[in-house]
């Protein structure tokens, strides 16, 4: 593989455990892996960057995305729904899909997560028209060249017996575990480095039955991969599970094999204290999605509550039908200020948040080979130029998300260089970006 060293950055953030900070760092990448770290390294053959005037930091990443939805922005009808009725605005579209529509969306999305230093991606797929495959999206991730997370998630209970989602979006349970167990056999990869990992991912409680909710855990562990769904994300799924199922979602999540540290939930905005204390006990994790829980009128999260009591907390994009955007480093900065409005100006600084948007997302994902710049660990890093207009007059370069870029200068995965000066190498953008714009318009027309 190529030999890269990135030199001269004006400031490396580590995120080690000590939370070093470097100046004046050059650190060399090679075989995929962050090989050395020091000032005024000696060159060799490899593809010299400079970083002079940047600030490096480990890749981002985002532990929940909807990437298919990114066909569907700013849609009429559910741009001020709070979740039950944005679902219901959007579901009848997404029935119309295909593998197309799933592919150019994950492409796009991905691509735009990229361009904002993410170099880790998990996905939430859980509607499979017209032939959709979850190989749709994994094909995506590797052209566009990311790190991949994609999980098989599912939609059992229809309108017509008594869930949110049409009948036509839903699969028949004994045909969900067998494509379950068909990609994870494809495609999961569960050595150091691995590219994708697949994950068991039914929707959530109100769109598939306990008896699915139970069998996916235990297909999951079976096959030793993680399991994610959705949980408490606003005051309707609650409700939602006191009446249906006469318990709290964290009960809920309990009683059918949800918790334990191979397990992560995306929004848990509703959390309440017993509920964290048992997130915490039992390892599981948390997706974390500000700019969703805000578009959608959710509420915030309880983010330092679960830090504080030791839940693994992570940061996720959510769907851009929700968002409308896919920018991990707005996502953590608006993870910091929600902080701060719920619990004062000290309640979370921006190297914390940036901390939650690596080596929390690592976490919570499981990957102890990414989330640092470490010798030995993966060549995940992002570069960000601080010497324009974001950053002028800053006296800390290094507090990114107070004054700093929102798009990345340069993105290494695997220590191959998938954003160069701001360009993506690994994809003709302005050709995905109009054909995407083609599909969005066959499907308002």
């Amino acid at each position: 593989m190529s030999h890269v060293l990135i030199r001269g950055a004006e400031t490396v953030l580590t995120m080690d455990d000590k939370g070093t900070e470097l100046a004046d760092c050059d650190i060399r990448l090679r075989n995929g892996v962050i090989a050395e770290i020091g000032q005024d390294l000696q060159p060799g053959d490899a593809q010299q960057v400079s970083a002079r005037g940047c600030v490096v930091t480990p890749g981002l990443v985002n532990t929940h995305h909807h990437l298919f939805q990114t066909l569907t922005r700013a849609v009429p009808g559910g741009q001020d729904a709070l979740l039950f009725g944005w679902l219901k605005t959007l579901y009848p579209i997404w029935a119309r899909f295909g593998p197309d529509e799933i592919r150019g969306s994950a492409t796009i999305g991905l691509a735009e997560l990229a361009l904002s230093g993410c170099t880790t991606s998990s996905d939430h797929l859980y509607v499979f028209p017209n032939g959709a495959r979850l190989e749709d999206t994994i094909d995506a991730a590797r052209e566009i060249g990311l790190r991949f997370h994609p999980t098989r998630g599912a939609m059992s209970i229809g309108e017509s017996a008594g869930g949110l989602p049409p009948d036509s979006l839903v699969e028949r349970e004994a045909a969900i575990l067998n494509d379950t167990i068909r990609v994870i056999d494809a495609f999961h990869d569960p050595a150091p480095g691995s590219m994708c990992r697949v994950g068991v991912a039914p929707c959530s409680p109100f769109s598939v039955s306990r008896d699915l909710m139970r069998d996916a855990a235990l297909l999951a562990r079976d096959k030793g991969v993680r399991l994610h769904t959705h949980l408490a994300e606003n005051d309707e799924d609650v409700a939602y599970s006191l009446a249906t199922f006469g318990c709290r979602p964290g009960q809920y999540a309990e009683d059918l094999g949800w918790t334990g540290d191979d397990v992560w939930h995306a929004h848990c905005v509703k959390l309440d204290t017993p509920e964290i204390a048992l997130f915490a006990r039992s390892g599981t994790g948390v997706a974390h999605c500000p700019c969703s829980n805000c578009r959608l009128g959710s509420g915030i999260a309880p983010v330092r509550a679960m830090r504080d009591a030791g839940v693994r907390v992570g940061l996720g994009v959510d769907g851009s039908a929700s968002n409308d955007t896919g920018n991990l480093i707005a996502e953590a900065r608006q993870a910091m200020l929600l902080q701060r409005v719920t619990r004062g100006a000290d309640a979370m600084s921006a190297r914390e948040a940036l901390w939650i948007a690596t080596r929390g997302g690592a976490a919570v994902l499981g990957r102890d080979d990414i989330g640092a710049i470490t010798p030995g660990l993966r060549a995940d890093l992002a570069i960000w130029d601080v010497s324009g207009i974001k950053s002028a007059g800053s006296w800390d370069k290094a507090a990114l998300l107070l004054a700093g870029p929102a798009r990345v200068r340069d993105l290494f995965v695997e220590g191959r260089q998938v954003v160069a000066d701001g360009v993506l190498t690994t994809l003709n953008l302005p050709r995905a970006i109009e054909h995407q714009n083609r599909l969005a318009r066959a499907l308002a027309g």
